[in-house]
């Protein structure tokens, strides 16, 4: 019984701390396919984070020619060739909705897999471990070190990994302001100080937050903070693919050459690279990412052993259930090996959940290309004064006034016609517009701009009519005479 065990069985419940100290994980350099798998996903994930905002796509004369752009101060979201307006931030709902979804699906399929290979905190994680690793060395010498009291090489060797993960972490954050900014105009302007103070603000959140989290946190981020690991129970069913010990084969445990042992000789090699310090043998848990590195590890062991790999493997809670009933009366050898891999199927990864995760993901798809197929590249907003509701002129006519508001999305310069559809003898003036031939307000609308109008509409005298009066403000196109855009509004007077 170890001294903690010991310690909570004499000591009442009401002596015991409430919280646990943090167990430092000192995670072990491994080779094998999972962790060149995450290496190249790393690689990836953070050339894309880097260099994206260094791509150019040219638009035209007046407009970014960054292939990535939040442009918060024109109001607009640029992907390439695609131009998000902010009265079209359902675009981005419906991506974050199919963001979602596949997560579902993928999780449903592989486990955690996000978390294991992709997700941010994982990455950024996996590489400051690695730079710490480069400096202090592996596992043991980083035990050791950190047992060693401050001496000049724990002090220089703690010196240049806390320096090389402020890199990382200020890189990262001077990454992420450029998504929001030019990155060719921001850079210069950064350096010499002429930046604005939200860009320095951002930068330095961005900055401090990676290096906590990356350097510090790293673990009790999944554990504690993340709410993912919490409700992703509701998306795995017993035929996802996840990490699993196969306990079939590997137990009862014990040390080599002993026997009616399994293949586990408990040399706790999973245990030592796991990236939450978690042992994959006591089953499924919260802390466990999925990322594969403890079947690298276990493989290589049993390699040494000669034995077979995948004493840890990925697999789906089904198929362990089937090889373990398979093996389980057959004792630890070769015939109960062959007894329980002779159990196993394929991943049925074709099931119900799969195809209603599918279902969904093609129907928000479709919704959301007819949205764009079928996206009007001109809008038109009336915005009636409140106050005063209507003006009574001293001729005893009755005056409402509107504020107009033209975003032409296409990068052509046009004019129309307005026209107004309401009772007779309404008047309507348009300030500072000319007139076309027949006498209507001509409005001319900028290339990929949003144009504001004055609009007039006055009832003479004597023109009865009911406090509340619909309107409506057409939109013709003068070469052809078809109405381009329409909306409603409303014209108040005063009572009959």
């Amino acid at each position: 019984m170890s001294k903690l065990e010991t310690r909570e069985k004499l000591e009442p419940a009401s002596a015991q701390p409430l919280y646990a100290a943090r167990q430092k994980v000192y995670p072990k350099q491994v080779s094998g396919p999972v962790r060149r798998a995450k290496w190249a996903i790393l690689i990836a994930c953070l050339a894309l984070y880097y260099l994206v905002p260094l791509i150019r796509w040219d638009r035209g004369p007046n407009l970014p020619d960054q292939a990535v752009l939040v442009d918060i101060t024109n109001g607009r979201l640029f992907f390439f060739f695609i131009e998000i307006w902010p009265q079209e931030v359902y675009y981005l709902t419906g991506l974050l909705v199919l963001a979602a979804i596949g997560l579902f699906a993928a999780t449903s399929l592989f486990g955690r897999v996000w978390c294991g290979f992709a997700c941010p905190q994982t990455v950024w994680t996996d590489l400051f471990i690695w730079v710490e690793r480069l400096i202090q060395g592996d596992r043991n010498a980083r035990m050791k070190l950190d047992q060693q009291p401050w001496t000049g090489v724990w002090l220089r060797k703690k010196v240049m990994t806390h320096a090389a993960w402020l890199g990382i972490a200020m890189a990262t954050g001077g990454a992420w302001i450029m998504y929001f900014n030019d990155a060719l105009e921001m850079t210069p302007k950064f350096f010499t100080g002429q930046a604005s103070v939200e860009v320095y603000f951002f930068f330095g959140l961005f900055t401090t937050t990676t290096y906590l989290l990356a350097g510090w946190a790293r673990e009790q981020v999944c554990t504690y903070m993340c709410p993912w690991p919490r409700f992703q129970a509701a998306m795995l069913d017993e035929n996802s693919l996840v990490v699993t010990y196969r306990a079939w084969r590997g137990e009862p445990r014990g040390k080599l050459k002993t026997d009616g042992i399994g293949d586990c000789v408990d040399c706790r090699a999973c245990v030592n690279v796991c990236p939450t310090g978690i042992d994959i043998r006591d089953g499924q848990q919260l802390e466990c990412i999925g990322c594969g590195l403890c079947i690298d590890a276990c493989d290589d062991v049993m390699a040494k052993l000669g034995r077979e790999k995948g004493l840890v493997a990925f697999e789906t809670l089904a198929a362990l259930a089937r090889s373990e009933a398979a093996a389980a009366p057959v004792k630890p050898g070769p015939e109960r090996f062959a007894c329980g891999m002779a159990a196993r199927t394929p991943p049925k990864f074709l099931r119900p959940r799969t195809f209603v995760y599918a279902g969904v993901l093609a129907a928000v798809v479709l919704v959301m290309l007819g949205s764009w197929v079928m996206r009007d590249t001109l809008t038109l907003s009336v915005l009636r004064d409140r106050a005063p509701l209507f003006v009574r002129l001293s001729d005893g006519g009755v005056r409402n006034a509107y504020t107009l508001k033209l975003a032409n999305k296409t990068r052509n310069e046009t004019g129309y016609a307005l026209v107004l559809d309401g009772p007779r003898g309404l008047a309507l003036v348009v300030q500072d517009a000319p007139l076309d031939a027949e006498g209507r307000p001509l409005l001319a609308t900028k290339p990929d701009g949003i144009t504001q109008w004055r609009a007039l509409v006055t009832a003479p005298p004597g023109l009865r009519l009911p406090e509340n009066v619909d309107v409506t403000f057409r939109l013709v196109d003068p070469r052809s005479g078809r109405a381009a855009e329409t909306e409603r509004s409303v014209f108040l007077g005063p009572k009959p």
